[in-house]
């Protein structure tokens, strides 16, 4: 059977009657201590949510879920509880997905309107749940006016018009090796820049007109409420220049900052550690290397070497606070809109997805969810080659309209793992499993903020952390197997020393403690104080 258990320390239960009148006079009250130090859930906003029945969801579909997705209450039991809200662009834009902007100051029709987004930004305030918009700052549409601006100007010839340079261009024989470009409408022998399509071209920060525009762009939001941004590609800035793109960053964060002192930011760097860690000092970044279907938390999942993870965990963090001792987390995830979802290799019949939840939410720094990972909705790629089928509509299960996008061809018919409705139904299921890690994550701030060591234990499917704190000690072990261990810990160096209670037992079984002998279910994982 698939249990979650808690166990609460001796040394609390005499502070039990007195907490409790504290605890009830606030268990109305959102968390304040969070910070920066967040679970967020990436909303892909035409796939999640329908307010209005035309099948695309919308920022009021949002609002109506924000039940589901944060209650206002730190102790509901009714609620996933994440802390942070990434939403995919909502500008103005020609395309399903929206990455590509005609208007940054104006929301998409097809997803609300401005004061959609206020009101949104007000309830998430009031909840303690930050938003960050995802704005992609290195290319605009084609259809974007200023797009059209720099069209007309060079087909006039006119390099005294401000639009001119405002997008990357070379002439035909002096393109870069390794960018892609195309023909400038009207302009034989004159290309721009576009990395990712011809309808995306890439805009030029040479120019400084360029640069102002975009950071006014994001102080517009920023006046508005928005908490921060998710930056979409940012080596693009100069593509196959990690210096000049680097520099980039570390001016435009530099503004924003001192703008906003609080501001969430993370940037999208999609290649391994040591071109990400480049940009690190200005902003924090998505840990590819730990996600994605050979990632380093599906290979443990599965049954690899833990210590593998755990040693990379470790590695990583220490890099990451080189780089940037003020602000420098992890930002680690499993799947995002990019990727096949998790639910295909992380599957919830052998219990890996149990497993990988662990994994991903017992680790240091602000863990991102994919909407509808928590439920093991699933989406590939797949033969037809796109990108929708991994954006399809969130499996509610109850009245909601919002329909699979553009171009998906997946079967409703392999989704097999149910919806919301069906999965607060299952105490067991996937969908409360990450509650419940929400919860430890609430209850034990250590987890997020302090400093993570491998420990040398040398087991294949057994291991975790020693956490240090505020000068206190918490140990996190995994047990990823599908056999229950035995283990005395007193034999391992970091453990030796006894005196620790056990205060959580999250996965598929119990866990007992008695003396330092631990006995740990399959797929379980623990913590000990």
């Amino acid at each position: 059977m698939r249990k979650t258990t808690k166990f609460l320390l001796v040394a609390m239960v005499a502070m039990t009657a007195l907490l409790m009148g504290c605890a009830q006079e606030n268990k109305s009250q959102p968390d304040k201590t969070a910070d920066n130090y967040r679970v967020f859930y990436q909303v892909f906003v035409g796939s999640f949510s329908d307010s209005n029945g035309d099948g695309i969801g919308d920022l009021r579909g949002i609002i109506n879920r924000m039940d589901y997705l944060n209650d206002g209450n730190m102790y509901s039991e009714d609620s996933l509880g994440v802390q942070g809200l990434w939403l995919s662009p909502i500008f103005s834009s020609p395309s399903y997905h929206k990455y590509d902007a005609t208007d940054y100051y104006k929301i998409d029709p097809k997803f609300g309107t401005e004061e959609d987004l206020k009101e949104l930004l007000t309830i998430c305030e009031e909840r303690n749940v930050k938003v960050i918009l995802d704005l992609v700052i290195n290319h605009t549409s084609r259809s974007n006016v200023w797009f059209q601006k720099f069209t007309s100007a060079h087909k006039n010839g006119d390099t005294s018009d401000p639009y001119y340079d405002f997008y990357s261009w070379t002439n035909l024989s002096e393109r870069e090796n390794g960018k892609a470009y195309s023909t400038i409408p009207g302009c034989a022998g004159q290309v721009y820049e576009c990395n990712f399509d011809s309808g995306m071209p890439e805009l030029n920060y040479d120019n400084p007109t360029v640069k102002e525009e975009m950071l006014k762009v994001a102080k517009y939001y920023l006046d508005l409420g928005v908490d921060g941004f998710r930056f979409d590609a940012i080596k693009y800035i100069y593509y196959n220049d990690t210096k000049r793109s680097s520099a980039f960053w570390d001016w435009y964060m530099g503004e924003l900052k001192a703008y906003k002192p609080d501001i969430y930011c993370v940037g999208e760097c999609w290649s391994a550690d040591g071109e990400t860690l480049e940009y690190v000092s200005s902003l924090n970044c998505f840990n590819f290397q730990i996600a994605q279907q050979e990632g380093y938390i599906a290979n443990a999942a599965k049954g690899g070497n833990i210590e593998t993870y755990t040693k990379y965990v470790q590695k990583y963090q220490g890099q990451v606070k080189a780089e940037n001792s003020t602000d420098g987390m992890m930002i680690p995830f499993i799947a995002n809109h990019d990727m096949d979802r998790a639910a295909g290799y992380l599957t919830v019949f052998d219990g890996k997805a149990y497993v990988g939840a662990n994994l991903l939410m017992l680790t240091p720094g602000s863990p991102f969810i994919y909407y509808g990972e928590e439920i093991a909705m699933k989406g590939t790629r797949g033969g037809a080659n796109t990108d929708a089928n991994r954006r399809l509509a969130m499996l509610w299960g109850d009245e909601d309209t919002v329909k699979n996008p553009t171009g998906s061809t997946y079967s409703a018919d392999k989704q097999k793992n149910g919806t919301v409705v069906s999965q607060l139904e299952d105490e067991n299921s996937l969908l409360h499993h990450y509650r419940e890690l929400i919860r430890i994550r609430k209850d034990y701030p250590e987890i997020a903020r302090g400093d993570y060591q491998s420990l040398a234990i040398g087991k294949k499917n057994f291991g975790g952390f020693v956490i240090t704190y505020e000068d206190a000690k918490t140990y996190i072990l995994h047990n990823t197997s599908t056999e229950e261990i035995n283990v005395d810990l007193g034999q391992y160096e970091e453990l030796s020393a006894g005196g620790y209670k056990l205060v959580e037992a999250v996965g598929l079984g119990e866990a007992k403690l008695d003396g330092t002998t631990l006995t740990l279910a399959p797929q379980t994982s623990v913590i000990l104080k």
